[in-house]
């Protein structure tokens, strides 16, 4: 019975496993989806154009990997890293390109 138990955690484990990937690129914003801060002029860095486009324009973090853009499912924890290279664990939703997350951190 053990032996059953400890099967079907691993088997758990793996099926919860499947599907998650690792994404590296930039938190941004909807409207400067691209990272491209430069003709919002919404602040001196793109971390401030960044919350202020949230924040003043109702515009959701997202994140850009070089030629992708992904929305993200958190729409708190990429707060501390807006305008920062991070590394997004989490699976996508191919069909909305929305990336559920599962974590967030600094990209080295």
């Amino acid at each position: 019975m053990q032996t059953l138990a400890l099967g079907l955690l691993w088997i758990t484990a793996l099926v919860a496993a499947q599907g998650q990937q690792t994404f590296i690129g930039t938190v941004t914003d909807t409207e400067c989806a691209n990272a491209n801060h430069s003709q919002m002029q919404m602040g001196s860095t793109d971390a401030e154009c960044t919350t202020a486009c949230i924040f003043a324009h109702g515009a959701m973090y997202v994140l850009h990997d070089g030629n992708e853009v992904y929305r993200l499912s958190d729409q708190q924890a990429p707060e501390e890293f807006a305008g920062r290279k991070v590394r997004v664990t989490g699976r996508l939703d191919a069909e909305t390109k929305t990336i559920k997350m599962d974590s967030i951190a600094e990209a080295e």
